[in-house]
């Protein structure tokens, strides 16, 4: 990967209203991407709110914390290592509550070879998968 691919962001925190039903959804729609729940933090360990971390080994990068809808929703876009694991997110995302915000395909106006798709989870927050890569065995 080059170095105009790289990304300086730690992690990002979302606030939700449900957050059994954001668990459920985020555990089933990041596991396309190869992130899994990584922590959780109680409101009394946390002093304030219940947090949960996903991300890939030890590192949570996406974090919902149990604070009360967010207005207004975020946007926040993953990295997929593939075309098929950007439809497999799509697909996910729809099974699991989420709703279509543009099925996957290769958006040009960003990139020539942007392929992305979008979900909006049932807190309303747009997230997205978007790679690089091109159709397999291309």
């Amino acid at each position: 990967m080059t170095n105009d691919l790289t990304m300086m962001l730690d992690h990002v925190s979302l606030s939700v209203a449900d957050m059994e039903r954001a668990k459920r959804f985020y555990s089933a729609v990041l596991a396309t991407l190869g992130m899994e729940m990584v922590g959780e933090v109680t409101a009394a360990q946390s002093g304030s709110v219940a947090y949960a971390g996903f991300g890939i080994g030890r590192k949570g990068q996406l974090w919902i914390a149990e604070d009360g809808p967010q207005t207004p929703s975020a946007h926040i876009c993953f990295r997929a290592p593939s075309r098929q694991a950007v439809r497999d997110f799509h697909a996910a995302g729809l099974a699991n509550g989420g709703t279509d915000n543009g099925a996957p395909g290769i958006r040009e106006i960003y990139h020539p070879e942007y392929f992305a798709a979008f979900v909006r989870d049932p807190e309303g927050h747009n997230i997205e998968a978007v790679t690089f890569e091109p159709e397999a065995g291309q």
